[in-house]
């Protein structure tokens, strides 16, 4: 019997992944999995430990609430291009779907493109506000407020790269299902 033995997480690709960029983007999709999985550990540790200290012992960790804050940023937006990277995003698509195939999917397509658009001057955007605020720290720490804007940098241009990928390859390969 062979041992099981911890992996990294399972992210199957559901685009192309013989060529260059594919396992470009997958290799990024696995690192951002794994940050995802790290920073979630990390904000449900430090909350736990806060309230167990609190509730247990009436006393505080300073800085749990920026850091398990902090986590949570981190979580959200690096967590979104995994889901833009599968089409799992809200879309909203009632007039699309009544037009032809060929129709749908060159919609769908311009969308794309124009999402990886807004998603490329998101990520501008984020560049300049961290630099902004990257001399100004955090009240218990000594740590860039500017880390919070990061992830949000990191979130926006790895689905921008999804949404141009989409945008040239079409939809993911494999359908995630919906939200019904």
């Amino acid at each position: 019997m062979q041992e099981a033995v911890m992996k990294l997480p399972i992210l199957p690709a559901v685009y192309d992944t013989a060529h260059l960029p594919g396992r470009v983007l997958l290799a990024l999709d696995r690192a951002v999995m794994l940050a995802l999985l790290v920073s979630v550990t990390v904000m449900v540790g430090v909350v736990s430990a806060q309230v167990s200290l609190r509730y247990g012992l009436n006393q505080s960790i300073d800085w749990a609430d920026e850091v398990s804050r902090l986590a949570f940023v981190w979580s959200m937006f690096l967590a979104i291009p995994l889901g833009v990277r599968q089409g799992a995003h809200i879309g909203i698509d009632i007039v699309v779907n009544r037009m032809s195939p060929l129709v749908q999917k060159a919609l769908r397509r311009a969308a794309a493109l124009l999402s990886a658009v807004m998603m490329f001057a998101v990520a501008w955007a984020a560049v300049g506000v961290a630099r902004e605020q990257w001399d100004e720290l955090m009240s218990t720490l000594d740590w860039s407020v500017g880390w919070f804007i990061v992830p949000v940098g990191v979130g926006a241009l790895l689905s921008a790269l999804h949404l141009v990928r989409i945008a040239i390859e079409g939809p993911p390969h494999v359908a995630v299902g919906g939200a019904e």
